[in-house]
């Protein structure tokens, strides 16, 4: 959402108490100058994303840059407070104590968004402990070797008589799965400690096809130029961008990854770069607005508005996409709205109720659990894929778009939102680690 103007004023303050000049500061967060400036002088907007970039730049608080410091604390302080109800702290106060202690009303909010992050982390140990195949393969390894360990030392202490000769093939047997199991556990441990790094392995095709679309944050510039649309120049164009690439390294990701290019290709043919830029800015971010100009479907153009740079605003935009059976096939995040790296997503998104009313489309303005204070717009449809048949069931595609709340953009979706309050029981899966167990809140708007 776009913050106030004085936001300008208090990151050009800091940059200067920094000494950043600002071309050093707008080349580090991916923007012009110029922009950087028309932003300083409180000329140009400031969108979420772009704010926690220079935040982040300038070693401060996104809230300290869009509020002030003051306000800051209290919203730092009036969330600490949502985050523990049961505390009971004397809210009505805040402002009195963020007067007289700011010290430690910084502390209060440094430990609050720690915890915040703690979270985030916790969420995502849990979803990689619940569906990571290779730590389930690597469980499987120790146990096998503790149950035959413990068998074979059963037998040995039975109390009945063993041949010297079977004693020392059933010794062999405790030595060979000791060290068995020793190599297990250790291989075990590293996989954890691996954990903590933000390096992820990929873990099969789809996690193959993922890494490589980050490596490449889901723009293909080589793939832009219209030399490369006609057939044969577009189907070597495509086959040397995966060639090039470190992160396909097996032939099903490869497969998965021409599948999507040619996809890709196929919408930047329909909807130019540079004419798409144009339009977006002229149009707003209106899928529905996009797609009548460019007279192509709502998932082609979702998908390009996530992944065509904008040119000046900074908003971004995240696009997921899900099969007929409700697996993700495509996740493109966005700042402030956390993804499953494994298993299902939260069941109330936006793209499930499209799932089940084809051709229907559906927003919703929704917020993340975990005390996160950024709301998104969800605009999700589903469509067929194939031709349609009598013979065989149609094969369905749900795409969603995600992006920041805007209070200028999306004035009529906020003011036909309703609160949806999910409780610490989820009544739709029964899933232990679904993100709407733990009181998410979604303003649903239709």
């Amino acid at each position: 959402m776009p913050h106030s103007r004085l936001a300008g004023s208090r990151i050009r303050e800091r940059r200067l108490v920094l000494g950043l000049k600002q071309a050093a500061l707008a080349k580090e967060v991916g923007i012009s100058a110029a922009y950087l400036n028309l932003i300083e002088h409180n000329r140009r907007r400031v969108g979420d994303s772009l704010l926690d970039a220079i935040a982040g730049a300038l070693k401060t608080d996104p809230a300290v840059l869009a509020e002030g410091a003051e306000a800051a604390l209290l919203g730092a302080l009036s969330e600490a407070d949502k985050r523990l109800p049961q505390a009971q702290a004397e809210l009505d106060r805040s402002e009195d104590f963020a007067g007289r202690f700011p010290g430690w009303a910084s502390l209060v909010m440094a430990q609050n968004q720690r915890i915040q992050e703690l979270e985030q982390m916790v969420e995502a140990l849990s979803d990689r402990l619940t569906h990571d195949p290779e730590l389930a393969a690597s469980l499987h390894e120790v146990i096998s070797a503790v149950t035959a360990i413990r068998s074979t030392a059963a037998i040995l202490s039975g109390g009945g008589e063993v041949d010297q000769e079977w004693q020392d093939r059933f010794l062999r047997n405790m030595r060979d799965e000791g060290m068995r199991l020793s190599g297990a556990a250790q291989g075990l441990v590293e996989f954890l400690d691996a954990g903590n790094s933000e390096e992820v392995v990929p873990i099969g095709p789809a996690e193959e096809l993922a890494t490589f679309l980050e490596l490449h944050n889901h723009f293909f510039s080589d793939l832009e130029n219209p030399a490369v649309w006609k057939e044969n120049a577009r189907d070597k164009a495509i086959g040397m961008v995966i060639s090039e690439s470190a992160a396909l390294t097996t032939r099903e990701a490869q497969d998965m990854a021409r599948q999507f290019l040619t996809q890709y290709v196929a919408d930047a043919e329909a909807m130019p770069v540079q004419e798409f830029q144009a339009e977006r800015e002229s149009l707003g971010w209106d899928p529905v607005a996009l797609a009548r100009s460019f007279g192509q479907p709502l998932p082609s153009v979702m998908r390009r508005i996530a992944f065509v740079p904008a040119r000046s605003d900074g908003m971004a935009a995240g696009v997921i996409s899900c099969d007929g059976a409700g697996a993700l096939v495509l996740r493109k995040a966005v700042p402030g709205f956390s993804l499953p790296r494994f298993g299902a997503a939260c069941p109330y998104w936006p793209l499930f109720q499209a799932l089940a009313q084809p051709g229907r489309p559906i927003r919703a303005v929704v917020r993340q659990p975990g005390g996160a204070r950024r709301r998104h717009v969800c605009q999700a449809i589903c469509v067929q894929r194939d031709a349609p048949s009598f013979d065989q069931p149609p094969a369905l595609e749900a795409v969603m778009l995600v992006r920041e709340l805007d209070d200028a953009l999306d004035g009529e979706a906020l003011s036909l939102a309703t609160p949806i309050e999910v409780g610490s029981t989820c009544r739709v899966c029964p899933r232990t680690d679904c993100s709407a167990r733990r009181e998410a809140t979604i303003l649903s708007a239709g």
